[in-house]
């Protein structure tokens, strides 16, 4: 699986907390090799083409399938914000 990152991505990424950005790394190790692990909590969000998948129980990453190897990761953020 390859992952692709969009701008807004990147830049909240930067300004996340340190223990958070630690999480996300092994979480992303964890997609690269099986996106459907029952550790990442992946779900699709319903009427979009868009999924998430959980960092920690506060904090998720949305992304979307660009073809059947590669994802975009368009977002992470609290749950409360990363929806919006």
């Amino acid at each position: 699986m390859k992952i692709f990152y969009s701008q807004k991505f990147n830049k909240v990424l930067i300004s996340l907390p340190i223990g958070i950005k630690r999480i996300y790394k092994k979480q992303e190790d964890i997609f690269l090799i099986n996106w459907k692990d029952p550790q990442l909590h992946a779900k699709k969000i319903i009427n979009t083409v868009l999924f998430s998948f959980r960092v920690t129980r506060k904090y998720r990453v949305l992304f979307k399938f660009t073809d059947e190897n590669s994802a975009l990761f368009l977002s992470i953020g609290h749950r409360k914000d990363v929806y919006n």
